[in-house]
């Protein structure tokens, strides 16, 4: 894989969905987003296998679990987990943070989750090992403030900002804690974890099991950490998760279960500016993108600003 351009599929993606941003429909800032990674992985040296993706095949017509990518003769036999717009929302409505994330892998790393939730936690490099999922929020806070050398009136707790997670948000403020609540996008929200300007020190909650996949892939990169529990809502979520050769429905996933292998490639390209990364941006028919790079094997991480000229994505001006 070393001298394979994966961060192309994440750029493509970002600047299609770029094209949507704030026009309020999400389905055509998604598609447009599938349908630029997906050329552009078909142009890579590649065997790839979507092992995360869009949804099941008669679900999704584009990069769907089990689709093969690359070019027909590729060299590198690798599986692929990818979210082209990770925030679909955030990128309709205009907001900040949405992302096109991708992470690639030698065949079999990536734990091959059912579309369903995930109760995770993660954490950034210096607590990484305070967290234990199975332990009390009041815990784990105390925990992480501590390796973290914070007090925990100091920590700052993001979460997505749904019902379902009333009571933690009650007992993180009782605690004291900084609550950041986000409408969408939990990939970014744990990668903040691992990256100082951020300003996020804790991710917690439940929120979807294909995004827990790719965070993993991020932080294992990082060198930070997450664990995930699968959340089930209907016997048929449970029985779709054991034909993807789930055993055990209350496993806790660690780190290395979820992303497995020696050598791990992360890559993320801001399609809205957020605390991660810049959006895309266009200035004198030019498009630039900022970009995150890193490979678990190496401990490489890079932040990629590239200025490409616009008829590079759109051909027709």
């Amino acid at each position: 894989m070393e001298h394979i351009n994966f961060l192309s599929a994440t750029e493509a993606a970002a600047v299609a969905a770029s094209q949507w941003i704030g026009r309020g429909n999400e389905r055509e800032a998604d598609q447009a987003a599938v349908t630029a990674m997906r050329h552009a992985l078909n142009e890579l040296d590649i065997q790839g296998v979507v092992v995360i993706g869009e949804g099941e095949r008669d679900e999704a017509p584009m990069l769907y679990i089990g689709e093969e990518v690359g070019r027909p003769r590729g060299k590198h036999p690798v599986d692929i987990a990818l979210d082209p717009l990770e925030g679909t929302t955030i990128c309709a409505r205009g907001d900040r943070g949405s992302l096109s994330v991708m992470a690639v892998g030698g065949k079999n790393c990536f734990l091959h989750a059912p579309d369903v939730y995930m109760d995770k936690i993660a954490v950034g490099r210096e607590a990484r090992n305070a967290i234990n999922i199975k332990k009390s929020l009041e815990e784990n806070v105390r925990n992480v403030a501590d390796a973290l050398q914070k007090n925990v009136d100091e920590l700052r707790v993001i979460i997505l900002d749904r019902p379902r997670h009333e009571e933690h948000i009650q007992k993180l403020r009782f605690l004291g804690c900084r609550v950041i609540l986000i409408g969408d996008g939990d990939v970014a929200a744990a990668l903040g974890t691992a990256i100082e300007t951020s300003g996020v020190d804790l991710m917690m909650g439940i929120g979807g099991a294909p995004e827990g996949v790719l965070a993993s892939a991020a932080l294992k990169c990082l060198g930070g950490n997450i664990q995930g529990i699968l959340h089930f809502k209907t016997e048929e979520q449970k029985e779709r998760a054991r034909k993807m050769g789930i055993k055990d429905l209350n496993k806790v996933y660690s780190m290395e279960e979820m992303t497995g292998g020696d050598d791990v490639v992360f890559c993320a390209t801001g399609v809205t500016s957020g605390d991660v990364l810049q959006g895309v941006e266009l200035k004198d028919d030019n498009i630039i993108t900022h970009s995150l790079f890193m490979r678990s094997g190496t401990g490489a991480m890079s932040h990629v600003v590239m200025k490409y000229p616009r008829e590079r994505f759109f051909k027709n001006g």
